[in-house]
């Protein structure tokens, strides 16, 4: 009864397999064994089998994978670079327009330490002020005097110097009234609030 597996299949009539020659790995010869006729199967790698042949030129659209991604890869990082190089120039005008606009204004102010009467005006959605005498309120109302901008500050300057500033920049003209233009409510431009 301690017949082996082997035995009891023999007994039941299956025949013995030849055992098989080992088959050669590619890419290593095999020291005196020949090498058998057959074509080894080709491994797939993403590529139906049997398109092109080494060394034949390949179509139009059969583009591989790595080379898409290094395309797309390179276009990003011209981009990129291209943004940059926009930003850093838009910065450079902006400073130089600053520095000419601090040129301009510097000194030209006549802001007045004694100056008691708020002026109200709209800049950037929210209501700001400015101080001014007396003398000063009716020639600012009547366009004579502007206010303009400068690195946060608000100053008190001539007509003339108000409209160079704008045409260096044109944000840091803040207010500069026309007596002649209509009025766009019932409140009066001189109205002290």
């Amino acid at each position: 009864m301690s017949d082996s597996l082997r035995d009891q299949l023999l007994k039941a009539g299956f025949k013995p397999v030849p055992k098989a020659e080992a088959k050669p790995r590619p890419g290593k010869p095999q020291s005196g064994k020949p090498q058998s006729g057959k074509p080894q199967p080709q491994k797939k790698h993403g590529k139906p089998q049997g398109q092109g042949k080494p060394g034949a030129p390949r179509e139009k659209g059969d583009i591989d994978l790595a080379k898409a991604y290094a395309i797309r890869g390179q276009q990003e990082r011209d981009a990129k670079l291209r943004e940059q190089r926009e930003a850093e120039q838009r910065a450079k005008e902006k400073r130089e327009r600053r520095q000419k606009l601090a040129t301009l204004l510097n000194g030209v102010g006549q802001n007045a330490a004694d100056a008691d009467i708020p002026r109200h005006f709209p800049h950037h959605n929210k209501i700001r002020r400015i101080y001014v005498t007396g003398e000063q309120l009716p020639r600012l109302n009547g366009g004579e005097l502007a206010v303009a901008q400068l690195a946060g500050r608000y100053l008190l300057v001539t007509r003339e110097i108000a409209l160079a500033a704008q045409a260096i920049d044109p944000e840091s003209l803040v207010l500069l009234c026309d007596p002649h233009a209509p009025a766009e409510d019932d409140v009066p431009a001189d109205l002290v609030w």
